[in-house]
């Protein structure tokens, strides 16, 4: 079994860097439909950055320019990390820390507040809660699925 650049030859994509590329594509898909008016109501309110944003991706989740285009580079980044294994996981954990880091500060901030900069309310809370659990959850099994794969050796 040939190993290049991280990355199995013989059978594509691992799990893990799979796993990174639905995670990027579903982000990049939610900071495109973010900017549809139809699919994000109230569309004619969103702000750049700020609480005062009152678009709402499926009506559900609160929404700004800012908190599209970052949806956007995440699920850039997502794609072009799922190139190996050890960015995928990277990937996935590291945003998975992220998604905690912005659930808890959703939490603590007033979605009325100043700081709600991104903008949050409480649909967009526990989604970052089961974001962060879902990403570490599958960076930390798949990861280590990609490395008893590497270990058991393959007979001919």
């Amino acid at each position: 079994m040939a190993n290049t650049n991280n990355r199995t030859v013989d059978r594509g994509r691992t799990a893990v860097q799979r796993a990174a590329q639905v995670v990027g594509v579903v982000f990049l898909l939610a900071g495109i439909l973010g900017f549809i008016p139809g699919i994000t109501s109230n569309y004619d309110t969103m702000q750049f950055a700020g609480h005062e944003s009152e678009a709402l991706l499926l009506g559900v989740f609160q929404v700004s320019i800012l908190h599209n285009i970052v949806h956007l580079l995440f699920g850039i980044a997502g794609l072009a990390m799922a190139g190996t294994i050890s960015g995928a996981r990277s990937y996935l954990l590291g945003g998975g820390i992220i998604y905690a880091i912005l659930w808890i500060y959703g939490l603590i901030i007033g979605q009325e507040s100043g700081a709600n900069f991104v903008p949050l309310n409480g649909a967009d809370n526990w989604l970052h809660f089961f974001l962060a659990v879902g990403m570490i959850a599958l960076a930390l099994i798949l990861s280590r699925d990609a490395r008893n794969a590497r270990n058991t050796p393959r007979s001919a």
